[in-house]
């Protein structure tokens, strides 16, 4: 027996939404799946707020910090990172999610969630061509950090506990791994 799993397009997903077939789920679209969201901890809620919170404030007018809000993927994709540090567009956003062009980078805060953020978000956003993806590791409290796209996936991965990182959109800037990961 064949077993064959129905895909579902962003457009099918968004009209879900409106119906309220998905109002009391917690839930983002992963390559054309509707796959539930784990329940956010207080480690996740408070390291994550705090990390929006700091870059805000560092990135002042050259980028918005946006929380927990959906983007839009090609793949078929409308995650919803923790974090994800896009283009300043204003009232454009009342027509769409953010778009691969539009984003900077994005940050997925992780305990419950870590294969998942590691195996296949990180594909999903490499696939949609954003550049530089990082995840913090609440079991360890490290950063990893991908960047480097080939072939759709991320050739760099570099594991921090300390000290700065330059994102690669702002290389002038200094983000402090202890203000991201919060230890």
């Amino acid at each position: 027996m064949t077993v064959t799993i129905a895909k579902w397009t962003i457009d099918d997903y968004h009209r879900m939404i409106e119906a309220g077939i998905l109002s009391d789920r917690k839930v983002e679209l992963l390559q054309g799946e509707i796959i539930e969201m784990s329940p956010e901890g207080e480690p996740h809620a408070y390291c994550s707020h705090e990390a929006a919170q700091y870059l805000t404030k560092l990135l002042d007018d050259l980028a918005d910090v946006r929380q927990a809000k959906p983007i839009n993927l090609p793949n078929a994709s409308e995650p919803e990172p923790d974090i994800a540090i896009v283009q300043r567009l204003g009232r454009e956003y009342l027509l769409h999610h953010p778009y691969p062009e539009n984003i900077f980078w994005v940050i997925e805060y992780s305990n419950s969630s870590l294969e998942k953020d590691l195996e296949i978000k990180n594909k999903i956003y490499a696939e949609a061509g954003i550049l530089e993806y990082w995840v913090v590791n609440l079991r360890k409290l490290n950063l990893v950090v991908f960047r480097d796209i080939l072939d759709g996936e991320y050739a760099t991965k570099q594991t921090l506990t300390i000290g700065t990182i330059q994102p690669l959109a702002f290389p002038d800037i200094s983000v402090a791994v202890e203000q991201i990961i919060n230890r």
